[in-house]
């Protein structure tokens, strides 16, 4: 009998939210908080899922009806996916999923969960094996094409390969920043969050705004404004879509800028200046941190922060910040103080791995 243990970590977007979807680069880590799924034949024909951190249990027949999909079932069209590249379920498992990764908190669970059980199903029933690349395409036609969502790359990329890694999202490109040996402390703020409702209106008024520019000057490309060009190209853009395009040129910019410091000498304090100037674009214009994560942001710069900012959609979810190795755990109780749900220190970690066993 075949027992499978599959990995995948959360991820943290360093800067770049809201950027991945008009095709602008992205800077993000994978973290060592981990979604699992472990895995053993059961003689049965279906996958018996047992998710204990949510109470909840789950059956999948392994000829399943593709026809009705509901929205999120990332379990279910991942079978989908697989099967147009002829990999199918032939046998039945019981799976135990367990995750370390706070739910629907911006840190990418269901990203990491998607990744999991591809990874899994590819053990389980193919010969063929596949690059960390191509593992986060897939993950990225389950999560977005398959569920005409409108989510970018970002997430699929950074945990399938770990590490920090720099993604050109327009042609798939990746640049690792290793050993940069930075103290990040995750804020939960314990707020649900809508992330296709937010990420679909920011999407949408995003390219609303780079297409009424477009339509002034032809050539224009999104990727080659800079702010220099705002004052001019902003007098073509509707009053109530200017801090979308303010947003993305400027996140744009930041992530550039980031891009550099990376690449020179990671300099945390400078890190820590740029992430703080990229949070005041995402709270100022994009408007996406309630008060709660305000006060957390707020609590974790008054206390020795060299920089902080909301990760994920946004509305909710976490805050991350980076700070120095002797005040990593001031901070950590000064986020708790300001109400959040809870704090943790993460590490950056590797991507996504798989472990396969026999008790033949």
């Amino acid at each position: 009998m075949k027992q499978i243990i599959s990995k995948a970590p959360g991820r943290i977007c360093l800067f770049g939210d809201h950027q991945d979807y008009i095709e602008l680069p992205v800077i993000a880590c994978a973290i060592n908080r981990m979604m699992t799924i472990e895995a053993e034949e059961n003689g049965k024909d279906h996958f018996e899922i047992f998710m204990p951190d949510l109470n909840q249990k789950r059956i999948l027949p392994l000829k399943e009806d593709f026809n009705t999909l509901e929205r999120g079932d990332f379990l279910k069209v991942a079978l989908k996916v697989l099967q147009k590249r002829k990999i199918h379920a032939t046998r039945g498992y019981r799976l135990s999923i367990k995750s370390k990764i706070p739910i629907n908190a911006g840190l990418s669970s269901s990203s990491a969960l998607t990744i999991s059980w591809i990874r899994f199903l590819i053990a389980a029933f193919s010969e063929k094996s596949f690059t960390p690349k191509e593992i986060a395409l897939l993950a990225y036609e389950t999560e977005v094409i398959e569920q005409g969502s409108s989510g970018g790359k970002m997430d699929q990329f950074t945990i399938a390969m770990g590490q920090t890694i720099f993604l050109d999202t327009h042609t798939d490109e990746v640049e690792f920043f290793n050993d940069l040996g930075l103290n990040l402390v995750v804020g939960v703020s314990g707020l649900s969050k809508d992330t296709f409702g937010t990420l679909s209106h920011l999407k949408g008024n995003a390219w609303k705004a780079i297409d009424q520019v477009k339509a002034q000057i032809p050539n224009f490309d999104i990727a080659l404004s800079q702010v220099s060009d705002l004052k001019e190209n902003m007098q073509l853009v509707e009053t109530d879509l200017k801090p979308y395009f303010y947003a993305a040129v400027c996140n744009h910019d930041i992530t550039q800028r980031a891009s550099k410091a990376f690449k020179e000498n990671a300099n945390p304090q400078i890190i820590g200046e740029l992430m703080n100037e990229h949070h005041y674009i995402l709270k100022s214009y994009l408007k996406i941190t309630p008060p709660l994560m305000d006060k957390m942001i707020d609590s974790a710069n008054e206390n020795g922060a060299l920089g902080s900012k909301i990760v994920g959609s946004g509305g909710g979810g976490c805050i991350v910040a980076i700070t120095k190795e002797n005040n990593k755990e001031q901070i950590i109780e000064a986020i708790k103080a300001s109400g959040a749900k809870d704090a943790f220190a993460v590490d950056i970690a590797m991507g996504a791995n798989i472990k396969t066993y026999s008790n033949d």
